[in-house]
Formats: structure tokens, C-alpha cells, sequence
């Protein structure tokens, strides 16, 4: 029997100084059976980094054509892909060909590095594909904060990320690998 996902419920408070943008979004999100503490927090920091009101999450570790979170238009044109991880040079290529922008967040350290110099050239020809490594000290202390019910507070300025829930508190600083155009 397969087993089920984990249900989280997560209120995500954002204060993007950058973007001046300043809501509150409350989430329900599935944890999949093989999915890690540190890859839900690393969503949740995603949709922190991208906050707009038609961003949500999707599937996604469950389906293979869908990023972990998009936004949509009214008219259901997508508007921005938002993967995690370290996608092979296929399904980066398909990304960019179905979304206006796709944002990328790799963490793990030193596997990210190498998964980065295998492909970094190939992305060069995508304009509207930025990538973003997240350092893998901060992804760690992240997944500590990880809990079935979430109040997290996320304050963004200068790049810099402050991540903060009851008494305990995260830095992180995404390394841009590559920018859009």
C-alpha cells in the first residue's frame, strides 16, 4: 500500500522589501512520502521569494510535467515556472519553452556545484531562466523549523532573507548562477 502524503498547514507571512510586497498566504501543503523536511522548506522559501497573489503550489514531486509552484494569468497563460532541485537539461529546456519565466532553486551544497557546471552552459540560451543556488548550511537549519502547523514570518531586503518562526530564526542569501536575459 503506497503511503500518503503529509499535510501541513502553514501560514506565510511576507515582508519583501525588494518587490514591496507585504501579505500574508495561508497554505495547505502535501508533503510526498519521499519528500525531506529540508525540500518542503525549501518550497515554502520559494514561494516566499516569488509571493504574488496567483502564485500556488501544485503537485508537484507527484507529477513530472508540473514545477513545484506556478502562477498563472486570468486567462490561464503560464506565467512563472518555479522548480527545486537539480533538473537535467530536458526538463529545464521544456520549462522554458511552457512559461513567460522559470525560476530555479538548487541547494545541496556540493552536489549542486557539480550539478551546476554540467549544465550551466547549456542555459545559456535560455533568456527567461534565472537560477539560484541556496546555500546548504542554511537549507539544513531551515528543515528544523519544519512542523504540521506553521507560522513562519519571511522578511526579504537586499536579497538577504530572514526566515522566522516562534523563537527561532534563519538567515539565507540565494547565490544568482544566472539571471534572466
Amino acid at each position: 500500500m503506497a503511503q500518503k502524503s503529509t499535510i501541513y498547514k502553514v501560514e506565510l507571512s511576507v515582508s519583501d522589501m525588494d518587490r514591496h510586497y507585504y501579505e500574508t498566504h495561508k497554505l495547505t501543503v502535501a508533503k510526498h512520502p519521499s519528500e525531506t523536511d529540508e525540500r518542503l522548506m525549501v518550497r515554502l522559501l520559494a514561494f516566499a521569494l516569488n509571493a504574488h497573489e496567483q502564485l500556488e503550489m501544485t503537485k508537484g514531486l507527484s507529477t513530472d510535467d508540473e514545477p513545484d509552484i506556478w502562477q498563472k494569468s486570468l486567462s490561464g497563460a503560464l506565467e512563472l515556472w518555479v522548480a527545486l532541485g537539480q533538473p537535467s537539461d530536458k526538463i529545464i529546456r521544456q520549462s522554458c519553452g511552457k512559461s513567460d519565466q522559470v525560476r530555479l532553486y538548487c541547494y545541496g551544497g556540493k552536489s549542486a556545484e557539480i550539478w551546476w557546471e554540467k549544465v550551466k552552459n547549456s542555459t545559456s540560451r535560455f533568456d527567461n531562466l534565472a537560477v539560484y543556488n541556496l546555500p546548504e548550511s542554511a537549507t539544513k537549519e531551515l528543515a528544523t523549523l519544519a512542523a504540521r502547523t506553521l507560522k513562519l514570518q519571511v522578511n526579504i531586503q537586499d536579497g538577504d532573507v530572514m526566515i522566522s518562526s516562534a523563537d527561532n530564526m534563519v538567515y539565507v542569501t540565494p547565490e544568482c548562477w544566472k539571471d534572466v536575459g
